[in-house]
Parts: C-alpha cells; structure tokens; sequence
C-alpha cells in the first residue's frame, strides 16, 4: 500500500462498522455486471484504437525509418538496392555545416549532397587529383562506379564535371561508424582535417555498438537467463520463508535502529564533551561558508545530541505503544506466506500481466510509427549552391521526382537536386495525424492501466478466497487465480476501466503540466518555477493517492462485486476506521519487501559481476568473458531482469498483505467468535488480540 499522502484524508468520516452477514463466506459468486456505461466507453475506445492502427498500418510505411534513402528516394538494403544496405554521402560536411538552415528553411533534416546506395563504405583516403583533369584522362579511370549515382554509366562519360554525379574526395568510413575525418586535396598531398560535428559522429557509432552488444547477447544469453532464474528461485524462496523469517526479521530491524540511535547519542554526547572542555564554542568561529568548521564546536553536537535523543523517545515509544499492532502486521505477513504457499500459481500470474503490457507497448509503438510515416514523401528541387542567381526562385519551392529528376531541367542552376522535404500532410487522415497520435496516447494509458487493474482484481479475489475459507485449505475453491480472473474478466470490466480512466487523467494532466514546463522553462521566473513545481507535486501526489484508492476499490469489487464508487467508499472509510493499523502494515511491509529486492537484485548482480568480468569460472564452461565487447551489458540485464523479476514476485506478495489485511478489518467488525459469527483469522491473530471462536476450525494446516 501507499501512504505517502493518505494521512491527508484522515478527517473523512470514517461510517459505521459493517454489518455481520449470515449468507457472507467469501468472494459473491451471484453477481452482476457493474458500471456498464464505462464499460461500452471503454469497449468503443479500444474499437476506435483498432481503427486508427488499421489506418495507420494502410497509409503509413514505416520503410522511412527503418532504411536509408537515397538521393533518387529508392531504399538501401531492399528492393533493387538490396545488396547495398550502406548509404554513401558524396561530401558529409554539408551535413554538418547546413543543418540548421535546412531544417529551419525547409521544416525537415535533409543533407544537400547527392547520396547513393553502396554495398560497402569506403576504406582509404582518396580525392580526384590535378592530373585527373587532363583532357585524354577518362572518368572511368579516376572514379569508382559503386560510388556514383547509378544512371551514370562512366565508360561512356568524359571527365565528370563538379555536379555531384561523383564523389571527388573520401575518407575511409565503416558501416554505422564515422570517424569524425574530412579529405581535402592540396599540392597532390593528403591533409587530414577533424571536423567536430559530434552528434553526427555519435549517430554513427550507434550501429557499430549496437552490433558488439548483439554479439555479447548471442554469446552470453544461456548465462543471462540462468542468472535470471536464479533471482526467480531466490524470490520464491525469500517469500515462502517469511512465515518463519518475518518475526525475527522485523524485530532484528527494529533493535538495529533503536541501536543507531542509541551510538548517535553517545557519540554527539562525546563530541559536545571534549569540545566543551576545549572551550570550542560558535562565537569563535562566527559566520563561514566552509560547513566542516561547525562540526568543530560544541553547539552543533549539543543540537545533534538533543534532536537524535528526542527521535530516539519517539521510536521507542512507538515501538511500546504499537508493539500489538506491529505483532499483526507480522501476523498478516506470515499469513499471506502462508496463502501463497497453497496457490502458487499466483506467483505465475505477474507473467500473464507481462505479457498484456507487451501487448499494449507492441500495438502502441508500431501505431505510432505507422502514423509517423503516414503520407507520400514530398520532393522538392534544393540548389546545393544556393547563392547562384537561377537557384534562389526555385531553392525549396518547387517539386520534383527523384527518380526521374535531371538537373538539364534548370539550365540556370547547375546545382539543382531532388530531395526529400516531408511527408504529405494535406489530405484528411494527413492533416489529424497530430490528433491520432494524441488518441494512440490517451488508448494506451488507459490500456496499460486497466491491464495492471485487471491483475490486482483477479489475485485479490483469489487471496480472497483463501481467508474466508473457514478451514483452510479444505474450504480453498479450486482454482482460485483462474476464477477471480474470470469473475473480474466476466462481470466488472466497467468498474476496472473506470478506475484506470479516473488514474489516466490524472497522468495526462502530469504529462500536460511537464511539457508545458519543459516548453516555457527558458521564460520562467522564480515565481513560475515555484508555481509549476507546485502544481507538480499536487499531482504526484493525487496520483499516488488514486492508485491507493483504485487497489483498495478492486479488493472490494472482487469481494462483493458492487461497482466502483461503492467498493472505493466502503474501502477508505474501513481504513479510516484502522488508520493507525494501516500504517503500521504498510510501513512493516515496504522494509522487508524493500530487504528482499536488495537481497534479490545485489546478491544476483555480484554473482554475476564475479561470473561475466571472468573472476570465477565455472568447471567444464567453455565461455570466456574475454570474448565479450562489453562484459558489463550481460551484468546490466542480469541486474534489471532480477529488479523485473523481483517486483512481479513482490507484487504479488504485497497484493496478498493488502487483500488480507481488508479481509481481517472486515472480519473484526463482521464477527465476534461466536458459534453463530466465527472469526475466519488465524489462530496466531486471534491469540494476539486475545479472541477465540467457540466453534473451533477443523482440517489441516487450519493455522
């Protein structure tokens, strides 16, 4: 649970206790679909998300992106240029040195040199020498035919002339990698010169590293996933043994920091003492900005001493008044490892969760590319020397076919050429690609969130039915995991949808409110940047407080099968009604799931640290981390596949406490241990709240 901010809404009216209910012994089997306007919204939104990625997948081509083009708008690496995948730039620096106009005089990023499909990059140093120019010199003799446009046949063709049908100077490049060199001719002698354009030289690089990390995966992946089903192994072990771990866990934790305290008090108390004796006091020092000076006077370890003693009184008071408390939150804890342990197909279901959230991302990202590509490629003539007198009328403004384009069209602009300026945004679906996008946004959060809420429905019902089940686990349905799925699946995908889209706005809102920051940030003064920063925390906040609200409503909803509005009321006032016993559970729960991912993601990321830098070896293993470019990348998806595997095992777990933890709120203000109303908690909860039923529990492991 999250309580950053429900301490907020502790003034609420908490309501009246519930009300015992003879029929009442787990989930409601006999109900009725709930919040049916939300659910056909809901339904009509992912039709209109179909529609729009069937739309998309017709007018867009994602080839845009996915492939070079070269100057005549054929695709290096398919088609007729499919032994060419390499786009070669004739000369780069203008990409470098034209940037800018280009994008701000054309709206889009187009390098003004004449570009080609080549098989492989070049690998020296070469430019087009004075002798070259001689009249009995052929061009087929100066210049490589792979390298110039491919309607140029040069064994017809005198010596090329400057209009970039040729390259006249390289510099050697590999494929995906630049090395940042330009080629200048000058008295026959090679000059070397570094232009630093960065970004370009990165973007480059990109695909070289991106090969050396494909090559570490394809050597080192059956040891990543062993890593990996280590951390699964660890999980599960971690949380089947807090039944017995939990108790000594806590109350280890809970002596460790009342020690702290304990040496901070002795230590700020030896400190004030011998620079008390040294008569170092504040008015020595007076004013500084060097902050290690008053450490050295007796004032500040007399203020540490005081502020430590006085945090220390609280813990141990805390501790003292709410020791019954922090017992059950132990209680409820070792419980829920207890239910785990009878379905562990619970712990499975994180994976089927995954697999929505693939789905969603998958169908969200390839939507998003095809509306991206939507639209046929608009060419326009671009002179590459634009200061001639004929090329500035027709510099931009007129379009053109690159694959039938010829530069004898503008007699009075030799340097005329066709390039791509952008994509056609002048028809219907064109013009609303913004708005689809928008849509593609707006479907996707919601998706995402109904999906995780679909998640916490089902494994609710399903720890549900564990603690109403009177003697456990022979009262236990069958299938509990499938059944709540099917109960959430069947009767409230309105109130789920609900939920998600109530949490949806309010990212939207976040995201709105973060670009409208990131847009005037450069025009903000210290009042704006206060205001923002203010409007932002509001909104984590209520954010954080709608996702406690939602994962409390959807336990109800899979208990009693009402609708939203209803199990989320009745779900905060039980909780207003136990807000000390809440915090307490929340608090004890996030320490020891927070120990367990430590224990999970460090003790899997050292061993693999050791195994991948080749610091131990394996006896009969034939891999070498010397063969990997970068023994660090199998390292980092160890660490983050743990973190993944970790946090859905977790989840569960934290899903069960909260389950649980309602239950038994419910099952105090429902029952009071008589024949008539048994309690349905444990032996080990009733025997710390001093309560017994008269009807003792029959069958196994009824504890």
């Amino acid at each position: 649970m999250t309580l950053n901010v429900l301490t907020c809404f502790v003034p609420v009216f908490p309501g009246e206790p519930v009300q015992f209910d003879p029929t009442f012994n787990g989930p409601i089997k006999k109900r009725g679909c709930t919040d049916i306007i939300c659910c056909i919204l809901f339904m009509a939104v992912i039709l209109g998300y179909i529609i729009v990625g069937i739309l998309a997948w017709l007018y867009g081509d994602p080839r845009h992106v996915l492939y070079p083009r070269n100057s005549t708008g054929w695709f290096c690496g398919i088609g007729p240029n499919k032994d060419r995948p390499n786009v070669f730039y004739f000369d780069i620096l203008k990409c470098a040195t034209s940037i800018n106009v280009m994008a701000t005089a054309l709206n889009g990023f187009q390098c003004p040199t004449t570009q080609v499909c080549v098989d492989k990059c070049p690998s020296n140093f070469w430019a087009v020498g004075i002798q070259s120019y001689m009249p009995n010199v052929k061009a087929a003799d100066v210049f490589n035919q792979s390298l110039c446009v491919p309607s140029l046949n040069l064994a017809t063709t005198k010596l090329v002339s400057p209009m970039e049908l040729c390259p006249f100077f390289f510099t050697p490049t590999t494929s995906g990698e630049w090395n940042g060199s330009f080629l200048f001719w000058s008295d026959d002698t090679l000059t070397l010169v570094k232009a630093g354009n960065e970004d370009i030289a990165n973007g480059f690089n990109a695909r070289e590293i991106g090969v050396r990390i494909f090559e570490d995966f394809a050597s080192s992946w059956p040891w990543i996933l062993i890593g990996l089903l280590i951390a699964m192994f660890v999980s599960m072990l971690f949380l089947l043994l807090l039944r017995f771990t939990a108790p000594v866990m806590v109350w280890v934790l809970i002596l460790g920091m009342l020690g702290a305290g304990a040496y901070g008090i002795w230590h700020s108390y030896w400190e004030y003492d011998n620079y008390k004796k040294n008569s170092a006091t504040i008015t020595n020092v007076g004013f500084t900005t060097n902050l290690n000076v008053y450490l050295q006077v007796q004032e500040t370890w007399l203020a540490f001493l005081i502020i430590i003693s006085v945090v220390e009184v609280i813990i141990l008071l805390t501790v003292i008044f709410l020791r019954t408390r922090i017992l059950i939150a132990i209680a409820l804890i070792q419980e829920s490892s207890k239910a785990i342990g009878h379905m562990m197909s619970a712990l499975l279901y994180p994976l089927v969760t995954f697999v929505l959230l693939l789905v969603c991302v998958t169908y969200w990202g390839a939507t998003a590319l095809y509306l991206a590509t939507s639209g046929s490629p608009i060419y326009r003539v671009v002179a590459l020397n634009s200061t001639m007198n004929g090329c500035k009328d027709i510099n931009g403004t007129v379009d053109c076919d690159p694959q039938n384009f010829t530069s004898s069209d503008y007699p009075d602009c030799s340097s005329a050429s066709c390039i791509f300026i952008k994509y056609n945004n002048e028809g219907l679906f064109q013009r609303n690609i913004f708005n689809l996008q928008i849509y593609n946004v707006v479907a996707f959060l919601w998706c995402v969130n109904f999906v995780i809420a679909l998640g916490q429905c089902t494994l609710a019902g399903a720890f549900a039915s564990y603690y109403w089940a009177f003697n456990k686990p022979a009262d236990i349905p069958m299938f509990p995991v499938c059944g709540g799925f099917m109960r959430a699946l069947r009767y409230h995908v309105g109130s789920l949808a609900f939920g998600a889209l109530i949490l949806t706005l309010v990212q939207i809102a976040r995201m709105i409110l973060e670009y409208i920051d990131h847009k005037t940030r450069s025009a903000q003064n210290a009042v704006a940047r206060f205001i923002l920063c203010c409007m932002k925390c509001c909104l984590w906040c209520l954010e954080k407080f709608i996702k406690f609200l939602n994962r409390n409503a959807y336990i109800m909803i899979a208990i009693y099968g009402k609708n939203f509005c209803v199990s989320a009321k009745n779900a905060f006032k039980l909780l207003m009604r136990n807000i000390i016993r809440v915090v307490v559970l929340d608090k004890v729960t996030d320490v020891l799931l927070f120990f367990g991912k430590l224990l999970v993601v460090g003790g899997v990321g050292v061993l693999s640290f050791f195994f991948f830098s080749g610091r131990i070896q394996l006896p009969g293993s034939n891999f070498q981390s010397g063969n990997l470019n970068y023994y660090w990348m199998p390292i980092i998806v160890v660490l983050f596949g743990s973190y993944l595997i970790a946090h859905g095992f977790f989840s569960v777990y934290n899903m069960c406490v909260d389950t649980l933890f309602l239950c038994f709120l419910e099952d105090l203000e429902r029952n009071d241990g008589s024949a008539e109303k048994p309690y349905f908690m444990s032996k080990n909860l009733m025997k710390i709240l001093n309560k017994s039923n008269k009807v003792q529990k029959k069958g196994k492991g009824k504890d």
